[in-house]
């Protein structure tokens, strides 16, 4: 096989990093902007190797169509890979893995970024003086990080990543997770899930979304058991939090703020352009009009320069894997 790989949902500001990484491993990447799908799979067609990004979704039968003009390899440069069909990769011998992880300061630095815009009211303020607005309100007064406890909810890599970052503001970081890691023990005092809940006054999802087992884990009992005038941030998933409940708690003034980097089938929201005053979707509206106390960014947790590299090299080294010993550790095919 000839070191080529077809790259698609590759961004105008990626570009740079793919041509200096793809000459680094020496691959010939092509570069495809659109993100590959079942409606212009046929542009893959007789490609060998692919790479893609989350918003990548292929089915069944149009994975069977690329298998048949030649796909042998499918790599995800991301730790997620719920947008993959594997099913089909298994049943029609497409290898295919994926990476599972990268800069974990990439999200957690927008989690803490979110949080302290919301702590402080920085988007309510600035949205004030953007229009000429110099008054001081009674809105902009805020508690100080340090007075309040973080919760982590999800205290994996990145969950701790972010726990260290409230830590060194002198917050309070309290976590749950079924997995307690002693690392994790050594920064964040675990609590259980109920007494999690009723005592943060702050709680960043960092939860892994396993569909099926946790879905809609953080729902309207959950946030009806959080603390009145609470933030609530997603960097996750968005499968893992109901995000009809989270509004309405909003809307109901129980929760002061709610930051949201991800949603339930964000393509249908995110990477488009929308009129905000007929955003034709009820949940999508509220996104919009409840802004400032919601806060919306379309999935750029990962988008830094040092998680995008990180990404696209292991990608590279996955390939590398596969030619050279026909296997790959990072193989999502069990």
């Amino acid at each position: 096989m000839k070191k080529q790989i077809m790259c698609f949902g590759v961004r105008e500001y990626e570009r740079p990093y793919f041509i200096k990484l793809g000459e680094k491993y020496g691959y010939d990447l092509i570069l495809k902007e659109q993100f590959l799908n079942s409606e212009n799979y046929k542009d893959a067609l007789n490609q060998e190797a692919v790479m893609v990004r989350g918003n990548c979704v292929v089915d069944y039968t149009s994975m069977q169509k690329l298998k048949e003009h030649g796909l042998k390899y499918y790599l995800t440069r991301t730790a997620g890979y719920n947008h993959v069909d594997l099913k089909a990769c298994k049943d029609f011998n497409i290898e295919c893995a994926y990476v599972p992880g990268y800069s974990p300061n990439a999200i957690s630095e927008l989690a803490l970024t979110l949080t302290m815009m919301l702590v402080r009211n920085v988007a309510y303020t600035t949205s004030l003086t953007k229009e000429g607005n110099f008054k001081v309100t009674n809105q902009m007064f805020s508690r100080e990080i340090r007075g309040c406890k973080v919760g982590i909810l999800g205290c994996g890599k990145i969950g701790l990543t972010t726990a260290k970052l409230f830590k060194g503001l002198q917050a309070e970081v309290i976590g749950y997770d079924v997995y307690q890691s002693k690392q994790a023990e050594e920064i964040v005092k675990f609590l259980p899930l109920d007494e999690f809940i009723k005592e943060a006054d702050i709680i960043i999802v960092h939860l892994s979304y396993i569909p099926g087992k946790n879905d809609n884990f953080v729902d309207e009992n959950f946030i009806s058991k959080m603390k009145k005038d609470s933030i609530l941030v997603n960097v996750a998933r968005g499968e893992v939090l109901d995000i009809k409940a989270a509004l309405k708690a909003v809307k109901d003034e129980h929760l002061a703020g709610l930051a949201i980097d991800v949603i339930d089938n964000e393509k249908n929201l995110f990477f488009k352009q929308f009129d905000p005053k007929n955003m034709g979707n009820e949940i999508y509206q509220d996104l919009v009009d409840l802004y400032p106390k919601v806060l919306v960014t379309p999935h750029v947790g990962s988008s830094t320069d040092r998680a995008l590299i990180d990404m696209i090299e292991t990608s590279l080294k996955n390939m590398d894997e596969y030619l050279t010993t026909g296997k790959c550790s990072n193989s999502l095919i069990k």
